[in-house]
């Protein structure tokens, strides 16, 4: 046995070895809860339910209503919103309990996975099983999610002033921070496994690169799908695939400035979101071709094979989803889906780098 075999089969049963299997599992539970996360404010969107509770009470929020008197203070609350007001004037008390349980449970799970990420990462820390190059991207990853806390409630804050639902342009940016923070952490995760080094070997750096274009376009869908949200696009223009019967509708650009047309025109907004779908096909589709007759690893050929597959799979949803007029199940679905799309993404480009070092000191 050589001197490198000897050095590879110590590192594999290092105490470093054993700490990055733990904490790869502790980020793959985080991206979990940050999907149901993302699943459960998809859900409390489409409930219009997220301007039922109009005030940010980090600690104390934690405790719903517990009596009779404290559901009549928060229905009090809610009735001074302009949502109240102008669009749910005269709602019962029990309506208003079903729109508030949605929400309280999308802020009250948003606090879990802080817990649940605090407190394990407090004890890696203090029993020293974190390596240092892993200690300040862990730390940018904890305050991504402060930083998306606070993201969440300044969309709230949109829709209790003047307007009777959130601004589209915060919605946007706080899905895609939210679908950032999992990507984030998954790529942490899979640069901690041992597997990568072999399936990254012959990995041609054109193809890395576009590797890492496939992400940034599907979080970029993502946040052309948060508008589509914000602005209730879908109920619109209900074919595919013309749209009022043109491939390219008119009126694309009839607000003034020209650039507002791209955030606040319902017309452009659905439009530019089926073409950013394509253009996310259409590079998938060329990525997986090229990759084929490359030196690249058969895992990655088949990675870029599934990153296809889920995204005509996404894209058929989006068409059912649309011509249906945006139904529930299938709204939620074609969101959960579009998150998994692009955690496919993340792991398909992750793939491209062996595992970091592990120094052999």
């Amino acid at each position: 046995m050589n001197a490198d075999t000897t050095l590879t089969g110590r590192l594999e049963t290092s105490p470093t070895t054993r700490d990055r299997k733990w904490i790869r599992l502790w980020l793959y539970a985080i991206v979990l809860l940050v999907f149901g996360m993302v699943m459960l404010g998809g859900a409390t969107r489409l409930t219009d339910s997220g301007l039922s509770i109009t005030e940010w009470k980090p600690i104390h929020g934690t405790i719903p209503p517990l009596s009779q008197s404290d559901w009549d203070e928060e229905f009090a609350k809610y009735k001074l919103s302009p949502e109240y007001e102008r669009v749910n004037k005269g709602m019962s008390l029990d309506a208003f309990k079903r729109i508030f349980w949605w929400e309280w449970a999308h802020r009250f799970l948003g606090r879990f996975v802080g817990f649940a990420f605090f407190v394990p990462l407090v004890f890696f820390w203090a029993t020293r099983r974190i390596e240092p190059w892993l200690k300040p991207r862990l730390v940018t990853l904890f305050a991504m999610g402060g930083f998306q806390g606070a993201i969440g409630w300044w969309m709230v804050a949109s829709g209790l002033v003047d307007r009777v639902d959130v601004s589209q342009y915060r919605l946007a940016v706080h899905l895609t921070v939210a679908c950032g923070i999992l990507s984030y952490a998954l790529w942490l995760a899979q640069r901690l496994s041992p597997r990568n080094d072999e399936i990254s070997a012959g990995a041609p750096p054109a193809a890395r690169r576009r590797a890492f274009l496939l992400v940034g376009l599907g979080l970029l869908q993502i946040f052309l799908g948060g508008l589509v949200a914000g602005l209730h696009a879908g109920l619109t223009y209900n074919t595919w695939p013309l749209m009022d019967g043109d491939l390219v509708p008119s009126g694309l650009l009839m607000m003034k400035p020209a650039w507002v047309n791209f955030f606040e025109n319902i017309t452009t907004v659905q439009f530019q979101h089926r073409c950013g779908a394509y253009l996310l096909l259409a590079v998938a589709l060329w990525h997986w071709w090229s990759l084929r007759a490359s030196g690249a690893s058969r895992r990655l050929k088949w990675g870029a094979g599934h990153a296809v597959g889920a995204i005509l799979i996404q894209a058929a949803l989006g068409i059912t989803t649309l011509l249906l007029v945006v139904p529930f199940g299938l709204a939620l679905a074609h969101q959960a889906l579009g998150v998994l799309v692009l955690m496919t993404l993340v792991v398909h480009a992750s793939r491209f780098y062996p595992a970091q070092p592990i120094a052999s000191a």
